[in-house]
């Protein structure tokens, strides 16, 4: 089209050979650069369409696994601060393949725990992280969590969930649809009472009412102490015990502190009467989904981030008790022995329970146990 338009031009001059091939070649030249211009054009073109696609793949490898996290404690807890950073780990060297969100104290689903754990086995969050008294509603073994006065220590109930008995509750729990960590247990901490009277001895639990999770192991034991056991959820312990339906609570000074029980009791005693952790959870139908390379990402992360949030918890329950002192709560340390003697019915039915094999690797991880 170009050449068309010259022609004209051309024609209206002497046509001699030399203005011939001027004219042509001037022609030409612009044709040449009009091609080099429409060839940069459509490389241009050609990257940003690469560009844009190569985007829209990044994207899609962004949500190609969106997964929701619960979780009781606060936004304040090691908890959440830990499994926020596992999960941005995850999705760090997954490439962006996979996203988890956290949701601290259960994203108020109504229910509380019972309510996120029915959630998990039915697939509406994928993962969770839950106490072992609690998951024995639904899978009994997991009660031997909080057999009274079998650990000594958090640290010592660590190496016991790491161990032979961790392996045989994750094992039990693939019955259920739940998907267990070997390394998943995170830790709460070793529990005391926290009540409106000072408690001593067992003869001081006599008739009141005890705030207790889901789970009948813990109702079992203050049952035995003479308590009567309340069930309320951990989202409503302060209002119980504000309003009348506890006279007392159990759970380790972590709790007390981030749900402010320092403003509705009065005593706390450093009874370390059983041990608690968080079991993180997954989904069992939602993980056998996930490819190898992304099960073995958020395993490495699941054992390195309980590791640190473990080292948290037990620094954070060692130090509260002057925080909490200064906050006006006065503590007492009972001696263990006469609580322990009033559990002996509550060993041999729950040695029953939990069954021989449970049992005896309990005992393995602590040794005997005896009121």
């Amino acid at each position: 089209m170009y050449l068309r338009k010259s022609w004209p031009i051309i024609a209206s001059m002497p046509l001699t050979r030399r203005s011939f091939l001027a004219a042509t070649s001037a022609s030409l030249t612009v044709f040449s650069r009009s091609l080099r211009g429409q060839d940069r054009a459509a490389s241009a073109n050609a990257s940003a369409s690469l560009d844009e696609a190569a985007a829209t793949r990044q994207r899609s490898r962004e949500v190609e696994f969106a997964f929701r996290q619960y979780h009781n404690q606060t936004a304040a807890s090691s908890l959440h601060m830990r499994l926020v950073q596992m999960w941005e780990a995850v999705y760090k060297e997954s490439d962006g393949r996979l996203v988890c969100k956290v949701f601290p104290q259960n994203n108020n689903i109504q229910g509380s725990d019972p309510a996120a754990l029915k959630a998990l086995v039915g697939g509406d969050i994928q993962f969770f992280t839950l106490m072992g008294g609690i998951l024995g509603t639904v899978m009994p073994v997991a009660e031997v969590q909080q057999v009274p006065f079998a650990f000594r220590s958090a640290a010592h109930a660590h190496r016991a969930m790491d161990g032979p008995l961790g392996a045989y509750l994750v094992e039990q729990m693939a019955a259920k649809g739940i998907h267990g960590f070997r390394t998943g247990a995170f830790d709460n901490g070793m529990r005391e009472i926290t009540a409106h009277k000072r408690i001593s001895t067992p003869a001081d639990l006599a008739g009141l009412k005890m705030r207790v999770p889901a789970g009948q192991l813990v109702a079992d034991t203050f049952k035995a102490f003479g308590c009567e056991p309340v069930v309320v959820n951990s989202d409503s312990i302060y209002a119980a015990l504000e309003d009348g339906r506890a006279d007392a609570q159990e759970n380790p000074l972590t709790l007390a502190d981030q749900f402010k029980l320092y403003e509705v009791v009065k005593y706390v005693a450093m009874t370390d009467h059983m041990w608690s952790g968080f079991n993180l959870l997954a989904h069992l139908p939602t993980w056998q989904t996930l490819p190898a390379d992304l099960q073995a990402i958020i395993d490495r992360n699941v054992t390195k981030h309980v590791k640190l949030q473990r080292q948290d918890q037990i620094a954070a329950n060692a130090r509260l008790r002057t925080a909490l002192a200064a906050r006006g709560l006065e503590f007492n340390t009972p001696d263990p022995a006469p609580f322990r003697k009033q559990l002996a019915g509550v060993y041999a039915a729950w040695k029953e329970k939990l069954g021989p094999k449970c049992w005896r690797l309990l005992e393995d991880s602590v040794g005997k146990i005896q009121a």
